[in-house]
């Protein structure tokens, strides 16, 4: 059973919210939050398998609230989904670098919405394909990279890096680079290891920000 907790300041938005995760048997609501703060309280006290985060919310916002639940030991194995009307370049890059695994816009599909909770829960890492070319822009355009960060990577290592920035599962790959999926999984673990990242999609962010790949990019 994937345990979910659902913040977000407007009770109809939470109740719809809680509407949706009722039907399938493989997910559940174990709390709702009203603010970043109180969100924070709940995912400390609950410790679900994944969060929904509004990003505009009183006393805290969902990104520093976001960013509060990665930075606690204690939510280790806590995955956030982003949720917002706002597709806005500073909230996409902003909730990467606290934290989230996913960002995706408040106008998902229900069955959207619960198979991102799916692929979430199980360590993967989903962003909005309108989400995604925003965040390829910003490193195609924006400021001088860096690829320092990469120095301790090995060259298979770089090469998982690269493939897992265009969106890949392990199973894919594992068939891409011809190893098996254990093996997929291996490489992935150390690169996250070496590069501090939280998970997959910080993964993305690394490897654009760092120049390791641009857009049109294929390994």
């Amino acid at each position: 059973m994937i345990r979910v907790v659902v913040a977000d300041d407007q009770p109809l938005v939470r109740a719809g919210f809680a509407a949706v995760l009722a039907h399938p048997d493989d997910i559940e609501s174990v709390g709702e939050a009203a603010d970043g703060e109180e969100a924070v309280s709940v995912v400390i006290r609950e410790r679900p398998d994944v969060v929904l985060m509004d990003v505009r919310m009183p006393k805290v916002d969902g990104i520093e609230a976001t960013r509060r639940i990665a930075a606690d030991d204690r939510c280790a194995d806590v995955k956030v989904i982003i949720l917002t009307t706002f597709d806005l370049d500073e909230y996409v890059y902003g909730a990467l670098q606290a934290g989230a695994s996913a960002f995706l816009l408040k106008d998902v599909a229900p069955e959207q919405l619960l198979d991102a909770i799916r692929v979430i829960a199980r360590g993967d890492a989903l962003l909005a394909p309108s989400v995604t070319k925003r965040l390829i822009a910003r490193f195609a355009d924006g400021a001088p990279l860096d690829d320092r960060a990469l120095v301790g990577l090995t060259e298979r290592e770089l090469d998982v890096l690269a493939h897992v920035a265009r969106g890949l599962s392990n199973a894919e790959l594992a068939d891409q680079l011809n190893i098996s999926v254990p093996t997929a999984k291996t490489h992935v673990s150390r690169v996250l290891t070496k590069l501090g990242a939280r998970d997959r999609a910080q993964l993305v962010a690394i490897a654009y920000e760092t120049g390791l790949v641009r857009p049109g990019y294929e390994p």
